[in-house]
């Protein structure tokens, strides 16, 4: 069974032209054409492609704090007001102070009137740039996440959310690891909405999802399930991803986090994601939702990770046993020659019901 695919055109306009790494300006990875070779790629397989309609914000300002929205939708043309472009010469919005609890010590956060330190605000990283495109790509992810919802809603078993920039790192109100909107987190939302009681997200990426863990850590509702390059081995997002956050008050339970050391080949993550499936069986989940980051490859630059084309599908076929209405949300994956063959294995292996 082939996944419906969902896309949109302005998914292309986040030109992100750099990151900023220990103060030094490297290339980006998070790039536009990891999205047209994944859609080549399912084209060529004969998935069915649907373009997003458009929605409203309801569900959007529900997941995420609505200053963190009105920022990401202002931000660049104030940095543009303010003359960046020309003195420095920085085109790309850039954090350079962030106002950390220790920084603070207990003073009320204020809303900083220099855009230049506004970025900081909302922004935990200086990788994750904003540029002229920046906002309309971030909110066609959700318009394609959300019409992809609509099709699960509707009785498709399986649906696909072509979707970048990716969302898994973005809490209710920062963003950060080139991820503008936590998409994951607002199909989850939706499917709440549409009468599922309980819902599950699967996070296969190489990096933790603290975003999409944040969203729900004190939530009964919403199971988050991961596995994921140890942080405590020096891995991004470095602060969360431990075994031991296992959710809070009502989400006690609800969370569960399976770090794996770095070099982890395909036996040890294939273990790993039965022990999520284990996970979300227990749960009682009616739906669930698959963050597919396919960066956990041998040839993915951005993770240590060594696993193949036939283990990502076979954690398809695996997450496929649950027998639930499920929606793959596009996460990482930056390694633009295998990127394609990864999505539409795993997908594969969703399909395979």
């Amino acid at each position: 069974m082939n996944a419906l695919v969902v896309r949109s055109a302005d998914c292309l306009l986040h030109v992100p032209t750099a990151e900023i790494w220990v103060g030094v300006r490297t290339p980006g990875t998070e790039l536009p054409e990891r999205a047209t070779r994944i859609e080549a790629e399912l084209v060529a397989r004969g998935h069915e492609v649907r373009d997003a309609a458009a929605h409203d914000d309801d569900v959007l300002l529900r997941v995420h704090d609505p200053r963190l929205v009105e920022h990401l939708r202002t931000v660049y043309d104030r940095w543009v007001a303010a003359g960046f472009p020309e003195e420095p010469g920085q085109d790309r919005v850039v954090p350079y102070l962030m106002p950390t609890a220790g920084m603070l010590d207990g003073l009320p956060e204020r809303e900083p009137t220099a855009v230049h330190a506004a970025a900081g605000r909302w922004c935990y990283d200086t990788m994750t740039l904003v540029g002229p495109g920046t906002w309309t790509a971030a909110r066609a992810a959700v318009d394609v996440t959300l019409t992809a919802v609509d099709a699960v809603v509707g009785g498709t078993p399986l649906a696909y959310a072509l979707v970048r920039p990716p969302g898994h790192h973005v809490t209710r109100s920062a963003y950060g690891g080139s991820c503008y909107l936590n998409n994951a987190g607002i199909a989850a939302q939706a499917l709440r909405d549409a009468g599922h009681e309980r819902v599950a997200v699967v996070d296969l990426d190489a990096h933790h999802g603290n975003g999409t863990q944040a969203l729900f850590y004190d939530r009964a509702d919403v199971l988050y399930a991961s596995l994921h390059v140890d942080p405590g081995a020096g891995w991004f997002p470095h602060y969360a991803g431990f075994a031991d956050e296992t959710g809070r008050g009502d989400g006690v339970g609800a969370n569960l986090n399976i770090p794996l050391a770095p070099g982890t080949a395909d036996a040890a993550w294939l273990d790993a994601v039965s022990r999520l499936v284990e996970k979300v069986e227990a749960s009682g989940a009616t739906a669930l939702v698959v963050s597919l980051g396919v960066d956990s490859a041998a040839a993915d630059p951005e993770s240590p990770l060594d696993v193949s084309v036939e283990a990502h599908r076979a954690a398809g076929d695996r997450l496929a046993t649950l027998g639930l209405p499920t929606l793959a949300v596009q996460e990482g994956g930056y390694h633009l020659e295998s990127i394609g063959e990864l999505v539409a294995a795993t997908l594969a292996g969703l399909g395979n019901r």
